[in-house]
């Protein structure tokens, strides 16, 4: 990852400014662009990593800033007071998501191949991927990593033009177990094209090596490594399309 870039890409929304990251590798050519979505915890050391990992197999990653430049949660209990506002206003969050793929567009650093654009998160970070996924149609693919399913906006016939796929812990306990049936239907409905993929035995954060919380959020290394294989896998999938 020793070319990999990142560097701070700043925008205003309704007036309040943002503070995104912008990782890619510097010099080259044509590359899908993604937005990650990070988990309740917002940008931080651990959202930087991953986003560099992803950029290294060949994307751009719009590492998005879903909070404003001022609010970067450094406990729990202040990551829930920043998400819960976005969790109860889902035409405010896809409005904040579109932004920063707004900005992946604009940017002038690095080069995305035309047409080429997916979304994922974590936690909260994959509610909210698939939030934007359930209008935003210029996405191809939108991937999940144990995120809650539910949404007060269903996805509408004809609206998904993303692959979806979900990458789920059957333990999880902040993932109420009706969500799965009900996220099945909906996606059905729309006639989305859609995968959820359930992990036996993985909880919540199954992806973060920072979660030491058992029975509850704990970091599963042989989960993670499948669960980031299936996503590079349908990214290669639809961006070959």
């Amino acid at each position: 990852m020793s070319n990999v870039t990142i560097e701070s890409l700043v925008y205003k929304l309704d007036g309040k400014v943002y503070e995104s990251r912008l990782v890619y590798t510097h010099g080259a050519k044509e590359q899908p662009g993604l937005v990650m979505a990070p988990n309740w915890m917002g940008i931080g050391e651990g959202a930087e990593r991953i986003a560099r990992e992803v950029a290294a197999q060949g994307y751009v990653v719009l590492l998005a800033d879903l909070y404003g430049q001022t609010l970067r949660p450094s406990n729990m209990d202040e990551a829930g007071a920043a998400m819960m506002p976005l969790k109860n206003d889902r035409v405010e969050l896809r409005k904040r998501m579109k932004a920063a793929l707004d900005q992946l567009l604009g940017q002038s650093k690095a080069v995305l191949a035309p047409g080429k654009l997916a979304t994922f998160g974590f936690c909260f970070g994959g509610c909210c991927a698939l939030e934007l996924a359930r209008e935003d149609q210029r996405l191809r693919a939108a991937v999940s990593f144990h995120g809650t399913l539910d949404t007060p906006l269903p996805a509408q016939e004809g609206k998904v033009s993303a692959a979806l796929l979900v990458l789920h812990g059957a333990a999880d306990p902040l993932v109420p177990r009706e969500q799965l049936p009900a996220f099945e239907a909906e996606m059905d409905a729309a006639k989305a094209d859609w995968q959820l993929v359930s992990y036996g035995g993985a909880v919540h954060s199954f992806t973060d090596p920072a979660a030491n919380v058992p029975g509850k959020m704990k970091y599963d290394a042989r989960t993670s490594k499948r669960a980031f294989q299936a996503m590079h896998t349908l990214l290669r999938e639809v961006f070959q399309a």
